[in-house]
């Protein structure tokens, strides 16, 4: 029997992944997030996966890295912008690429976005995230527009959780997020990067009630709640 695995919304697109004694952190922005609701020194993971290195998914990742050692999984030009910056355990992977880690695997996808870094430097091209633990897939979409592959992903990887971008201005808004669900076929989705700035105002009811139409489960996550499975 497989054992639990609980992932809490951190807000914005931030989250906590906890099996075992294993604990990952993806694209960790807490400190300026207004919808956090806790601190960055609470937090103590094990591994820091990020998808791009804008300000809202860098977030606190060098300091949590400095203060925990925490391995950081990212792509390969933004390992190189935070060895740069003194963080010393780090993964620099490519997209398509996929890799075993204490807790299981990470496969890194496309994303349609931008990923410069906070202070401008090129940090490569933005990217999805695949993670597969413990015979369960969650995708994490990153920051990114509606993209047919997306299908490919689904019919590949099967995830049981789809974490996906509803906000629109910066990413797919709702009516593309859904698309994106009919492509994926996850077991269950949740909305993410909606709500925090007014640029990216978004109904998550709207998008719950458009998948169960569809016949598609979606969970809607206050910051600091959780979905174990």
């Amino acid at each position: 029997m497989p054992s639990p695995i609980k992932l809490t919304f951190l807000g914005h697109s931030a989250w906590q992944i906890a099996h075992g004694e294993h604990s990952i952190l993806i694209d960790p922005f807490i400190t300026g997030n207004p919808k956090a609701t806790l601190s960055a020194d609470d937090l103590n993971p094990t591994h820091i996966v990020l998808t791009h290195a804008h300000g809202d998914h860098l977030g606190d990742t060098e300091g949590i890295a400095k203060r925990t050692k925490a391995q950081v999984i990212t792509t390969f030009e933004v390992a190189n912008y935070l060895e740069a910056r003194g963080c010393e355990n780090t993964v620099g992977m490519g997209i398509g690429g996929a890799a075993q880690f204490g807790f299981g695997q990470v496969k890194f996808t496309i994303a349609h976005h931008s990923a410069s870094a906070p202070d401008g430097s090129y940090c490569g091209n933005p990217a999805g995230v695949l993670l597969m633990i413990d015979g369960r897939t969650i995708y994490h979409a990153g920051d990114t527009g509606l993209f047919l592959d997306m299908k490919l992903i689904g019919e590949r990887h099967k995830p049981d959780v789809a974490l996906l971008p509803i906000g629109d201005f910066y990413t797919m808004g709702i009516d593309d997020a859904v698309a994106a669900v009919e492509f994926l076929r996850p077991r269950l989705t949740i909305p993410m990067h909606y709500n925090t700035f007014p640029p990216i105002a978004a109904d998550p009811e709207r998008f719950r009630t458009e998948l169960t139409a569809r016949g598609f489960e979606c969970a809607i996550l206050d910051p600091g709640q959780s979905h174990t499975f």
